[in-house]
C-alpha cells in the first residue's frame, strides 16, 4: 500500500501557499514558477473568460489587458455574495467555482511536483472568518470544505492559522517555550498562546498545549483601505463639495474603491451615470473628474495596487511617491511614514487589543511570554513592530518564512493528524 502524502493549504486573502509532508520531510511546493507563494488573484480575459492566476493575473491586469481582476476572494466566504455570484465579462460565475479553480491550480501543481495524488489536507482558517456572527463563520468553513471535497480531497481538516504557524516554528524551539503567535494576514489578524517544544510536537492531540485563541477581521487590506482614503481618494474628489448647499460628495464609491473585494462592483453604467450627473455641480470638477475616469476605465484595482506599493514602500522608507499617471499625466502623491501611521493607527490599536485579549483568555501576562512568532506580511509594518515589541520587551522573536509558515505548519498538522 502506498504511503499517502499529506498536504496543508494556506488559502490567504492576499497570498496563498501549499506544503506537503511525507514520513521524512515537510516542504513547500513552488506553486507559481519557482515561487512558494502565489498572490490570491485571478484575471479573466474579456475575450473568452480564460482564467490566469497569481502574478500572471496581476501583470495582465496592470498592463491594461481587457478583462476582470479578482482579489480578496477569501473575504467572500460566509457572505451573501458567496451564494449570489458575480458577473465576469458578461457571464454569471459563482464564487465557489472561482475559488475552486484557484485552489485546483495549486493542487495540480503540487501533485505534479511530488508525483502523488493528494487526498489528505488540512486547510488553514482564521480564528474568525466573520466577526460576531457564529453562523456565518461556520458557513464559511463549510463552504471551503465543500470546495476541497469537489477537488478530490477525501480527508479534510481545519486548523487555526496562528496555531499552524506555531507548528512550523516548533522544530527550532530549544526546551519549552510559552509562545504568542501574531499572524497578521491580508484579511484577518489572529493570535494564539501555545506551549511549544520538540516533545510536544510529537503529540497527536495538542489541545492541552493551546491556552487561548483570539482574532479580529482586520489585516493588510484594511491598511490599504485606510491609506487609500487618507492619501489617494482625496485626489479623486473624496470629501470635496458640491451644490449650492456646499454638501460633501457621496463617499460610498470611495470606500468601495479602497477595498479589493468591492472594486469590481463599481464598474456599472448606472454608477458611472450617477457620477457624471453630479460632476456638473462639484466645486472641484478636475478632482471629481478623475473618479469618473477610474470608473469608466475600470482602473480601481490599479489605484489599489499603487496604494499597496505605497504601504510596502513606507515599511522600509520614510517617504514614498506614488504615481497615478494612468489617471492623469504627472499625477503623483508624496506620502511620509507619519502620514501612513496616522492613517492606520486606529486599526493597529484594535489589533493590539485583540492580542491583549488573547493573553487575558490564557490567564497570563505579557511578561510570561518567552517567544513571539510573527507571521504574515503586515508584521513588516514599522508601527506594528513598535507596538508589539513594546508589549513583549523581554521575549525572543521568530520571524522566518513570514509568508509561508502557515502552509508549512498545516502540512505538519496533516501528517500528525492523518498518519
Amino acid at each position: 500500500m502506498t504511503t499517502p502524502v499529506f498536504c496543508g493549504i494556506d488559502f490567504g486573502t492576499s497570498n496563498s501557499s501549499l506544503a506537503v509532508a511525507n514520513q521524512n520531510n515537510v516542504y513547500l511546493i513552488p506553486v507559481e514558477d519557482a515561487n512558494t507563494t502565489i498572490p490570491s488573484a485571478m484575471f479573466f480575459a474579456r475575450k473568452d473568460n480564460q482564467a490566469f492566476f497569481g502574478r500572471d493575473a496581476m501583470e495582465r491586469f496592470l498592463s491594461r489587458q481587457p478583462g476582470r481582476l479578482m482579489r480578496s476572494l477569501k473575504r467572500v466566504l460566509g457572505s451573501t455574495a458567496m451564494r449570489q455570484g458575480t458577473m465576469v465579462n458578461g457571464e454569471l460565475m459563482k464564487f465557489d467555482q472561482i475559488i475552486a479553480a484557484f485552489l485546483e491550480k495549486m493542487k495540480l501543481k503540487a501533485e505534479a511536483e511530488c508525483g502523488s495524488e493528494l487526498s489528505h489536507v488540512v486547510m488553514g482558517r482564521p480564528v474568525h472568518f466573520v466577526d460576531n456572527d457564529a453562523a456565518a463563520d461556520q458557513r464559511a468553513e463549510s463552504e471551503l470544505k465543500a470546495i476541497a471535497a469537489k477537488l478530490g480531497f477525501e480527508h479534510i481538516g481545519f486548523q487555526f492559522e496562528p496555531i499552524a504557524a506555531a507548528f512550523a516554528h516548533e522544530a527550532r524551539v530549544v526546551g519549552e517555550k510559552l509562545a504568542m503567535v501574531v499572524d497578521l494576514g491580508g484579511g484577518t489578524s489572529d493570535f494564539t498562546v501555545i506551549r511549544l517544544s520538540k516533545e510536544n510536537a510529537k503529540k497527536h492531540d495538542r489541545t492541552s498545549d493551546i491556552l487561548a485563541n483570539t482574532g479580529v477581521r482586520l489585516g493588510g487590506n484594511d491598511f490599504d483601505k485606510d491609506l487609500s482614503l487618507a492619501e489617494m481618494m482625496p485626489e479623486l474628489g473624496f470629501r470635496t463639495r458640491y451644490g449650492a448647499k456646499n454638501l460633501e460628495v457621496p463617499s460610498y464609491h470611495y470606500f468601495d474603491l479602497s477595498e479589493w473585494s468591492k472594486v469590481n462592483f463599481l464598474y456599472t453604467n448606472r454608477i458611472v451615470f450617477q457620477a457624471k450627473q453630479l460632476l456638473r455641480e462639484t466645486h472641484e470638477p478636475a478632482k471629481y473628474g478623475r473618479l469618473i475616469n477610474v470608473l469608466e476605465q475600470e482602473t480601481g484595482h490599479a489605484v489599489l495596487a499603487e496604494t499597496e506599493k505605497m504601504k510596502i514602500g513606507l515599511a522600509g522608507n520614510e517617504r514614498y511617491e506614488a504615481s497615478l499617471n494612468f489617471i492623469g499625466e504627472d499625477l503623483r502623491i508624496d506620502v511620509d511614514r507619519e502620514d501612513f501611521n496616522n492613517a492606520i493607527i486606529s486599526k493597529t490599536e484594535r489589533i493590539l487589543e485583540a492580542a491583549k485579549e488573547c493573553l487575558v483568555a490564557a490567564g497570563i501576562s505579557a511578561e510570561d511570554i518567552s517567544l513571539v512568532i510573527m507571521t504574515g506580511g503586515s508584521t513588516e509594518i514599522p508601527l506594528i513592530q513598535e507596538q508589539f515589541r513594546s508589549l513583549f520587551p523581554k521575549a525572543d522573536w521568530s520571524e522566518e518564512n513570514k509568508l509561508s509558515s502557515v502552509g508549512l505548519g498545516l502540512a505538519y498538522d496533516a501528517r500528525n493528524r492523518f498518519s
